[in-house]
This record gives C-alpha cells, sequence and structure tokens, in this order.
C-alpha cells in the first residue's frame, strides 16, 4: 500500500480535491491512504476565530466562522449534486453546530486552553476530509473515510502531541484495512489521547500523520503532494533557477527541513527512516513532473541543496573556569533545555563557547542563570545560511569555493554538523540573501 498525502494548498478548492482524487485515482491498484490537510488557509482563519473570541471581540470571530462556512458550503455546491450534497450539507450543518458551541464558549470564558485550541483546530481536516470523501463516492471511487483519531494515539501534551507509536500501529492494523481497487480517506494533523480527547501533532503534523500512519501499515511509499515541484536546490522564491534534487538521503532532507526549507516537515523523516520507507515529494499541480525520492543512500555524494534560516540570536559564553574543567558544556546546555529552547549549533573555543538560538522568549531568564557561569554577550540580527550534501569535506576545493563565493560578506560563525552532511555558516541577515544567491550561482 501507499500513503498519499495531500497538503492545504492542494486541497484549496473544489477543482483542486478533484486534481488530488485524480492523482489517487491513478494509483488505485496500490492501495492508497490519503491523508488530507484542511482546506488551505482555514487553519489560520480557525486560529484567528477563536483568538478573536478569547479577546473578547466576539463580532471578529464570528465574522471569520461565517467565512469559514462558507468555504466548505460553497465547496461541496461545486462539485456535489443531488444525495451527495444533500448528506453533506446535513454532516457540515452538524460539525459547525460543534464548532460553533466551543467558539461561543471560549468566547463567554474569555480563555481558550490548549485543550480547546486542539478540539477547534481538528475541524479544518474533519471538514476537507467529509468533501473530498464524499466527491471519490459520487464518482464512483470505491472509498472509506476514517477517523484519524482512531488511527493515531498520543499524549496529552496538546498543540504538539508526542506519538504511542505502539498503541498508533495496533490501531492501524485493526482500524485501517487497505486493498488495492479501494481508496481510503482520513486526516492528517489530528489524533487522540487514551482518553479519547483530540490532540493535534503541530503545525506542519500532517505530514508526521503521513509518516506515522506509513509506518504503522507498512507502506511502500509515501508521498508528500504539495505545491512544488519537490525538494529545491534553494527557495524558489529568492532564488528562481533553483531546480529539482532528484534523490536524497532521509539525512539530507532532515537538514534542509531543519535550517529553513519548509517542503517536508522535520518530524516527518524519522517513522520513515525508523521503516526504510521511501518519501516522494511531488506537485499536485504538475503530476507528471518526477519530484524529489528521499531513502536512505539515495542520490551522489556533494552539495544538494542550500537553505536560509533567519531570525538567528547567538549567544556567547566567556570563562576561565572552562579550561580544563568537566561538564562546562553540559551546564550550560542544562540552561537551555530547563527553558526548552533548542539550540542549532554549537561552536567552542579554550575558554567560550558560542550557541545559536532561534527561540527568544525564555532569552532573559537563560541569559539571566548563564552569568553565573561566565561573561555573556548577545548578537542579534543573524542568519544560518545552511549548505546540505553528503562528503562535502572529500572535495578539498569546496572551502575555498564557498568563502570564495560570500566575497565580503563577514562570517560570525561556523559549523560542520555531526553528520557530516551540513555546512552551516552564520552571517548578519540583511546579507544573507546576497550570500544565498552567491553560493547557489557558485555551485549549481
Amino acid at each position: 500500500m501507499i500513503i498519499v498525502k495531500i497538503g492545504g494548498t492542494s486541497m484549496g478548492d473544489a477543482s483542486r480535491m478533484d486534481k488530488a482524487l485524480d492523482i489517487a485515482a491513478s494509483q488505485i491498484d496500490k492501495a492508497p491512504l490519503m491523508v488530507c490537510s484542511a482546506m488551505g488557509g482555514i487553519t489560520d482563519r480557525i486560529i484567528t476565530a477563536f483568538e478573536s473570541a478569547e479577546a473578547g471581540n466576539i463580532e471578529e470571530s464570528n465574522i471569520v466562522f461565517e467565512a469559514i462556512k462558507d468555504c466548505h458550503y460553497a465547496c461541496a455546491r461545486d462539485f456535489l449534486e443531488g444525495d451527495f450534497l444533500k448528506d453533506v450539507v446535513n454532516n457540515l450543518d452538524g460539525t459547525f453546530a460543534q464548532f460553533a458551541s466551543l467558539l461561543k464558549g471560549v468566547g463567554l470564558l474569555r480563555d481558550c486552553s490548549p485543550r480547546s485550541r486542539d478540539a477547534l483546530l481538528s475541524f479544518g481536516e474533519r471538514l476537507s476530509t467529509r468533501l473530498i470523501h464524499a466527491r471519490a463516492r459520487q464518482r464512483g471511487m470505491d472509498s472509506e473515510l476514517l477517523d484519524a483519531r482512531e488511527l493515531v494515539r498520543t499524549d496529552e501534551n496538546f498543540t504538539s502531541a508526542r506519538p504511542d507509536m505502539e498503541e498508533t500501529f495496533r490501531l492501524c492494523r485493526k482500524n485501517a484495512h487497505p486493498e488495492p481497487g479501494r481508496l481510503l480517506i482520513t486526516q492528517g494533523f489530528i489524533a487522540s489521547s487514551s482518553a479519547g480527547v483530540t490532540t493535534t501533532l503541530g503545525r506542519g503534523g500532517s505530514d508526521y500523520s503521513a509518516s506515522i500512519l506509513g509506518a504503522g501499515l507498512d507502506a511502500g511509499e509515501i508521498q508528500i503532494w504539495t505545491d512544488v515541484n519537490g525538494i529545491m536546490t534553494s527557495d524558489p522564491r529568492m532564488i528562481p533557477e533553483a531546480s529539482t534534487i532528484p534523490e536524497i538521503t532521509y539525512e539530507e532532507a532532515g537538514e534542509l527541513a531543519f535550517f529553513g526549507a519548509k517542503v517536508v516537515h522535520p518530524a516527518t523523516i524519522q517513522p520513515a527512516v525508523a521503516k526504510g520507507i521511501p518519501v516522494l515529494v511531488k506537485n499536485t499541480g504538475s503530476p507528471e513532473c518526477e519530484g524529489t525520492r528521499i531513502a536512505a543512500n539515495a542520490g551522489s555524494p556533494g552539495l544538494k541543496a542550500i537553505s536560509v534560516k533567519k531570525g538567528i540570536t547567538v549567544v556567547n559564553i566567556a570563562s576561565s573556569r572552562m579550561l580544563e574543567a568537566h561538564g562546562f558544556l553540559r551546564r550550560i546546555f542544562a540552561i537551555f533545555d530547563a527553558a526548552e529552547t533548542p539550540v542549532d549549533l554549537v561552536t567552542t573555543s579554550e575558554v567560550s563557547v558560542s550557541v545559536t538560538i532561534e527561540k527568544t522568549e525564555s532569552l532573559p531568564e537563560i541569559l539571566k542563570k548563564l552569568e553565573a557561569l561566565g561573561e555573556v554577550s548577545v548578537e542579534t540580527g543573524l542568519s544560518i545560511i545552511c549548505m546540505v550534501g553528503r562528503d562535502l569535506w572529500k572535495d578539498p576545493s569546496f572551502p575555498a569555493k564557498a568563502f570564495g563565493a560570500l566575497n565580503d560578506i563577514p562570517v560570525r560563525m561556523i559549523s560542520l554538523g555531526a553528520s557530516e552532511v551540513n555546512l552551516s555558516l552564520v552571517v548578519p541577515s540583511e546579507k544573507s540573501d546576497a550570500a544565498l544567491k552567491n553560493l547557489h550561482a557558485r555551485f549549481f
């Protein structure tokens, strides 16, 4: 069987949903499970609706809620008719009544707890899959709609729940029965706890859902259908001449995702890696394009892509106590860990440590604790340029080419990742676009 994950932009309206069904229908002999996101832009609208209600702006919340309703009813009318339309409208009526009731409660209490957020956010995927399932049936496809909350089990870390893989795999075997000639449809992003409470996997979690379900059902392939022709050598919005990478390893794709490439959610890679399942990234709008295949030992060595991650802060800690001391780095990282602030890059010398972070909400608290260890300074307005590829350092000319392409752009930090597939450079944000363009022009 295969997983066919359809992203929000590919679920934007009736015509795009039909294209998604065309993709599934062309592979119906492979026993596809279609994992769907909410319709494009709906998740953001739901957030606006409950945040407005929480702030007491009931009128704004109601306006957004009505816009969400209009979008789904319009889609239903665009590609459904007869009993199929009648059944879906009845279902939408009931679902939106639940949605309105929860939203009203948020407005009355002026509070939207993480549990309530997840319950509200789940409506996006629940509504979109109801529509596309009805359309599949009207087209004559043998289609079954599954509730992802009966397939993916998580803890109750609401808004970013962690899956219980063992229980999830058991539920997949129990409740999902893919077979050639039949289309299964379910929701991405949403799940449930052991108590049956609705949870979500965090933003971008539909890709994660696809990978989890693929692992649980021993899929032969996980397909991620989006609005670009696979993983590119760089962001095509910044580098128009960027091209599609035919093949890339799990490690390379993971590094690119972590350092700014938005095509694949970073967590997507992990369940696929564990089961050795290849991931194929393709464009719904151009299904004839080959896309990018992600697998173990895929492609040839050498530079594959360059990405940029902006909004980076460097924290420097200098202390003579580092000399011949053990446990000093552990104490530094424990401070960041306690503040739930991930560290991206690390460089060290005999008496200093520099780390980069993206999340700065807890920075004042972190700095206060670090000052007990040494002299602390902070640099802001920086970006990470990430160059990804296997065996980069086996080409002795690579460093000279890279730094030569930067010309007069200052480099604040250099880090070769432990996986040896990632060379990262920290540069001023105002120079990052130029650095990206120069490097891409030099190597591609």
